[in-house]
């Protein structure tokens, strides 16, 4: 029986400018990094990162061009993920003043007691974040 959720796998173009927004900009942790083969020529790194090191789930970003020759029939978009912050007004400031990504406006859902926004990494994958306002 699944009991939670570990790892949500991301294929990006660049691994190394991947690292850089999530662990940079977004304020996530390396959690690990790893080689699947060491003896293989072809080096299929990932790197496990976190927004904490003992978060419940972990993002893995994996070389999508890699993947792709690995494995041709894998769907290789990019997940629909919410994020969650307890300072949504801080964040949306903060990734407002980055170059090259794209930040929407904050929508309030007052019936849901919500508000939240989205906003893209450099590949223009787009992620969203929401916050519980208290009451």
């Amino acid at each position: 029986m699944i009991s939670k959720l570990a790892q949500v796998m991301l294929y990006v173009e660049d691994q190394a400018a991947a690292v850089t927004f999530w662990t940079e900009v977004m304020g996530f942790e390396i959690i690990s990094k790893n080689k699947n083969d060491p003896s293989s020529e072809e080096e299929m790194k990932w790197i496990e990162i976190a927004p904490e090191s003992d978060s419940a789930t972990t993002l893995v970003l994996f070389d999508k061009k890699a993947i792709a020759e690995q494995s041709p029939d894998l769907n290789l978009s990019t997940p629909s993920l919410m994020f969650f912050t307890e300072d949504l007004k801080s964040l949306h400031n903060n990734l407002k003043q980055e170059p090259d990504i794209f930040v929407g406006e904050i929508v309030e859902y007052a019936d849901y007691n919500e508000r939240l926004f989205n906003f893209s990494d450099r590949e223009e994958n787009y992620f969203a974040v929401l916050e519980k306002m208290k009451n």
